[in-house]
């Protein structure tokens, strides 16, 4: 392949966002530029710019929100609809597609939601901070990952996928906790047309339909829409979204190969000519290339391929952007140790870690799962730590939690540092106890 001056410009961007940590590191870096830039006399157009409003108009209902509320139940839906995708791939054809594998990380995110949840309470067992039981619950795969990827091939592979797979079922976790549990009042019309656009959506699958295009429009511009209007939580709309996207190819992999074959064949039968153009005949093999290489992928995938990048690279740094500006003033330390502050650091780094190693240990115990492959327990107890990383997903589940600003400001800062200490704790265990 000739290579052009561009390509030494877009390569090393190239190289640099197909990195495994480069979604944590962006992440990290805005939560960093939030704290900084609300911590200097530029704070007020830091809170000016989330408090903008615009509005959408959708047959004759008129949505009006501010910048951060669109972030969160609009962007975020996005985020949501990226998880949706992932867990559906990982349910059919990855690490939860069979028991035997799904198991142990399934049980590790179980313990690692149940046991933060019941510590918060126990530091907050009275409204309104009570309702802020769902915060420590949650892992940042982005980050977590990001973590764990540092350290490179010190770590064994299948340690990587236990924790991707814990926190993919962390996710539906979370998903479910705000479906059920942080939802406001429910207009059952708006939830009804939701119901009817998931219908459409749920039947184009079955029919074959593989447009990507029309499950963005219908699943946006009308299923999203409507949850948004029905006080059920929007991003509820995504996961939903995600699940109907089809998943299935058009042919299999030794009907592609023969006919690609083919089309090889007939596209180097074509007499060339002397300039760069294409004679017409090998632009129309091209394109039935171009057609077979669609027929043989999945608009699930292709579409998760995607997304990914403008998730990873602009929604959660943008999300963290938004929602981590934390002033530290005399209050804010004065404060630090309020309840609900302590009730979310001690869920993520001890909660989150007994939940996930104690399970872990239990299943392994009597034999009903197995060490991931490759992996000892320092790994596994790397690997639990580094699930109290509880970022996006913990700031997310803040702002449906508590209304009230000092609590919101609170519990954002609490899951910053808790996030820190078992992000920096993680990495340090394993690091000591991997070989190159």
């Amino acid at each position: 392949m000739k290579k052009v001056p561009i390509d030494i410009i877009l390569n090393p961007i190239g190289t640099f966002i197909k990195s495994e940590s480069t979604a944590g590191i962006l992440l990290f870096v805005s939560a960093v530029a939030a704290l900084i830039w609300v911590n200097t006399p530029l704070v007020h157009f830091y809170h000016d710019l989330w408090a903008f409003e615009f509005s959408i108009s959708f047959a004759g209902h008129t949505i009006t929100n501010t910048l951060h509320h669109w972030i969160n139940d609009g962007l975020m839906a996005m985020f949501f609809f990226v998880i949706g995708m992932e867990l559906k791939r990982e349910i059919m054809g990855g690490e939860l597609s069979s028991p035997r594998k799904a198991l142990l990380p399934i049980a590790a995110a179980i313990g690692g939601m149940v046991v933060p949840a019941i510590i918060y309470i126990l530091f907050n067992p009275s409204s309104p901070e009570k309702s802020g039981w769902g915060i420590p619950m949650a892992t940042d795969i982005a980050f977590a990952l990001g973590i764990l990827s540092l350290l490179g091939k010190r770590i064994p592979t299948s340690l990587k996928i236990f924790l991707m797979a814990l926190a993919i079922a962390d996710d539906l976790g979370a998903v479910l906790v705000i479906a059920f549990f942080y939802t406001s009042n429910i207009s059952f019309i708006s939830l009804g047309t939701g119901a009817v656009f998931l219908a459409i959506l749920i039947g184009a699958n079955a029919m074959g339909v593989r447009n990507t295009l029309f499950y963005g429009i219908i699943g946006i511009g009308g299923l999203w829409l409507a949850f948004l209007m029905s006080g059920v939580h929007a991003t509820i709309a995504g996961v939903l979204a995600a699940l109907t996207i089809p998943a299935r190819t058009k042919i299999d992999e030794i009907e592609f190969v023969d006919k690609l074959k083919k089309h090889v064949n007939d596209f180097l039968a074509v007499e060339p000519n002397d300039v760069s153009l294409l004679e017409p005949e090998q632009m129309h093999y091209i394109r039935k290339i171009q057609k077979l290489t669609l027929a043989a992928d999945t608009p699930l995938q292709r579409l998760e391929h995607a997304l990914h990048p403008f998730v990873a690279f602009l929604i959660m740094p943008l999300f963290a952007l938004s929602n981590a500006g934390i002033i530290f003033d005399d209050s804010f330390f004065e404060n630090i140790f309020h309840p609900t502050s302590v009730g979310i650091m001690v869920g993520l780094l001890v909660g989150k870690f007994i939940g996930v190693a104690g399970m872990s240990f239990i299943m392994i115990k009597f034999k009903w799962a197995e060490l991931p492959p490759g992996s000892t327990w320092q790994h596994l107890i790397g690997a639990a730590l580094l699930a109290g990383v509880g970022f996006t997903m913990s700031m997310f589940v803040t702002n449906l939690a508590f209304q009230n600003q000092e609590l919101n400001m609170l519990s954002k800062a609490a899951v910053l540092i808790a996030s820190l200490v078992a992000g920096l704790t993680g990495f340090i265990i394993l690091r000591l106890n991997s070989k190159h």
